[in-house]
């Protein structure tokens, strides 16, 4: 977001906070009298979930105050040393929050600060859960088979060969194995493993119709793991996502980060930092799993989170 939150304290509550929120709204879904809003709130988990969701709102709040005073501080800075000639063609990188707020303010209609705060609050909530599970879930499987892991190490060690560089851009594009290591992954483990969408209008379903505004909730762990579109669905292929097996499969079979209008719209830059993060530990460390995928516990949450500490082995490479 391009803000310091200096307080670690503050930043671990909402951390908890989250994790809370998201417990109880699993909670509410298999309870069906919690579904009625009124009731709901004079529950103590309709309670202590309102309380959840000031608390999380409070820090997204004085996230957005403190980017708007620094760019008002910014802008006043620009006004005086505008004919500053050491000032010329000296711009800054723009963070997410940035670039939200310059764009609301060019608008004929601007979004309300309430609005605001809903699209920070999706990208605090949805940048960094999900991506550090699924680097988790990745080193995890890779633990579990070496095989696959050792073709992971001769594909980096064929692009950086002796360099100690950072990864570039160019670089990463040509770790194409990883690309599908990363993607069998989220098959297996998506960050995200049920989606809900509320229908506008009816939809038939062979012999059955789903009226329209019902919501309808999909499995994506379910839909990833149908034998009918992946055979021996469990074992980890990285495989499967070649060109050639691949190109018969039918796009919606495969959604770690939903589809059509409504996807997730960091996606692309979910799995470069994903990339990065993989690229710079497996450049240093061979790893080996304590645990094995049928061992593991894992679940219970709006993130496909392991339930258990995940203990691995790691050995330099050099």
């Amino acid at each position: 977001m391009g803000v310091n939150i200096h307080a670690q304290e503050t930043f671990t509550e909402y951390t908890s906070t989250l994790y809370k929120i998201s417990g109880l709204l699993i909670d509410r879904l298999y309870r069906p009298w919690y579904w009625i809003d009124w009731l709901y709130y004079l529950l103590p988990a309709g309670k202590e979930f309102k309380s959840a969701s000031n608390i999380l709102h409070d820090f997204t709040s004085k996230v957005i105050s403190k980017k708007k005073a620094e760019r008002q501080a910014q802008n006043c800075t620009e006004l005086v040393n505008q004919d500053n000639e050491f000032n010329i063609d000296k711009k800054k990188k723009k963070a997410f929050l940035d670039l939200l707020l310059e764009q609301n303010a060019k608008v004929d209609t601007p979004m309300t600060d309430d609005e605001l705060r809903a699209q920070v609050d999706t990208f605090m909530f949805a940048g960094h859960d999900t991506t550090a599970v699924a680097i988790i879930w990745v080193l995890f499987l890779l633990g579990n088979n070496l095989e696959h892991q050792e073709r992971v190490h001769e594909e980096l060690e064929e692009v950086f060969r002796d360099s100690q560089a950072p990864a570039t851009v160019k670089a990463l594009s040509q770790l194409k194995y990883l690309d599908r290591v990363m993607k069998e992954t989220l098959r297996l483990f998506p960050s995200a493993p049920f989606i809900s969408r509320k229908l506008f209008e009816e939809v038939k379903l062979d012999n059955y119709t789903i009226p329209k505004d019902v919501t309808v909730t999909l499995a994506i762990y379910l839909v990833h793991r149908n034998p009918e579109v992946w055979p021996d669905p469990s074992k980890f292929d990285p495989d499967r996502f070649l060109p050639e097996n691949s190109k018969n499969r039918n796009p919606y079979a495969y959604v770690p980060f939903s589809a059509g209008p409504r996807n997730c719209i960091g996606q692309r830059f979910a799995l470069l930092e994903e990339k990065i993060v993989l690229t710079a530990l497996l450049r240093k460390w061979r790893v080996k799993s304590v645990k094995t995928p049928d061992t593991i516990k894992y679940g219970g949450s709006l993130i496909l989170r392991p339930s258990e500490e995940v203990y691995m082995y790691l050995t330099p490479k050099k």
